[in-house]
């Protein structure tokens, strides 16, 4: 048992590797705290620690690392995030112009960013055709067809 601890380091050490190359490829937190608690580990050695009480070191490091170190840090690789929402996220929201007669079964209309969509009516709303040139506000895209509903309705007065 006395070579195990003489030569525990050389574990350590690709342990440490192992982890850090796999942290690079994840970038999860998880295996920088298990590389962190090989780093314990190695450390402990160096000092004439049994290769058992390493073990245990290191096992408490990671433990310790990840659930107080990791959570901080993946809150801040998170959020550099772009806010802007980008494709079919963006097109929620956005306001359109009938330029085919919309009604449950279909029709088309042109978004605000000139796009022209096949559109039918939500279910949320009164399932009435909406005349063209009316606007429209797109609630959902379904494949490559808009949900929308009549933003305006001419009123017989």
């Amino acid at each position: 048992m006395d070579v195990l601890t003489q030569y525990a380091w050389i574990v350590w050490l690709v342990l440490i590797l192992a982890f850090a190359t796999i942290e690079v490829f994840t970038l999860e937190m998880t295996f920088l705290m298990l590389a962190l608690g090989s780093v314990a580990g190695l450390l402990s050695g160096l000092f004439g620690i049994p290769w058992w009480a390493q073990f245990i070191i290191a096992a408490v490091v990671s433990v310790a690392l990840i659930l107080a170190l990791r959570p901080p840090l993946l809150r801040m690789l998170r959020r550099g995030g772009d806010p802007a929402r980008s494709n079919v996220d963006a097109l929620i929201g956005a306001d359109g112009t009938v330029v085919r007669t919309v009604n449950a079964a279909g029709g088309q209309v042109r978004l605000q960013n000139g796009d022209v969509w096949t559109a039918r009516l939500s279910p949320i709303t009164e399932q009435a055709d909406v005349a063209v040139g009316e606007r429209v506000l797109v609630t959902g895209i379904d494949g490559a067809t808009a949900v929308v509903v009549p933003v305006e309705r001419n009123t017989p007065q």
